[in-house]
């Protein structure tokens, strides 16, 4: 996989670097800046870019402003954003544009190496990947929210794992039920959440907008 870097911790950067390529994945980029960042997604077409939100120079939101005029301009390229924090309107605002090829992850995930390539992957196959804690804090924050008040704990919980882009197939395994279990789960959903007779859209994808910008 074709992988542009944009993180202006010279450390860090270097590290990302060294883990890809010793992953098989090639860096065709590694750049401090958001406006480097823009400049190599033009020139190199990456499959995936892995961005901070917070870069140079006022270290608020650049790298997630980059991140969505990547989404506007290069829709292919997958963006997985990396945050010290969750800040939840940064979640809200990468699903509500294309929400396919997203992710959002806290950095300590990185430290956990094999659930960072496993969310870079599944984002630069153009799935979803948010990171857990992300989710939770999302989740109980919309504790009364209606309809989602009409879920049932073990609804909530499939959405959860929806919301971090897992297939049906692995929450089955999350969750240690029959993978028909969860499909019955996931349909209930979209009832609930009055999606079930949609057409041109994804439910799946619907569904989790809904969950993260309640």
């Amino acid at each position: 996989m074709r992988v542009t870097l944009a993180e202006d911790s010279t450390l860090l950067r270097e590290g990302l670097v060294r883990l890809l390529a010793e992953e098989g994945h090639e860096v065709v980029a590694a750049v401090g800046d958001a406006g480097a960042l823009l400049a190599a997604v033009a020139a190199e077409q990456p499959d995936v870019v892995v961005a901070d939100v917070r870069m140079p120079p006022t270290h608020t939101d650049e790298g997630l402003r980059a991140a969505l005029q990547i989404r506007e301009r290069w829709p292919g390229v997958g963006v997985l954003v990396l945050s010290q924090y969750v800040e939840r309107r940064y979640a809200v605002d990468l699903l509500t544009g294309q929400p396919e090829g997203v992710g959002y992850l806290l950095k300590d995930r990185v430290a956990q190496v094999g659930e960072f390539l496993d969310a870079l992957v599944r984002v630069g196959e153009g799935g979803a990947a948010f990171d857990p804690e992300v989710v939770r804090q999302l989740l109980a924050r919309t504790t009364h929210t209606d309809p989602l008040s009409r879920l049932t704990e073990r609804e909530r919980m499939v959405l959860d794992h929806m919301a971090q882009g897992r297939t049906n197939a692995t929450i089955a395994q999350q969750l240690h039920v029959s993978q028909s279990a969860v499909e019955k789960h996931v349909n209930a959903i979209f009832d609930k959440l009055d999606l079930s007779h949609v057409t041109g859209y994804s439910r799946r994808v619907l569904a989790v907008l809904r969950y993260l910008g309640s």
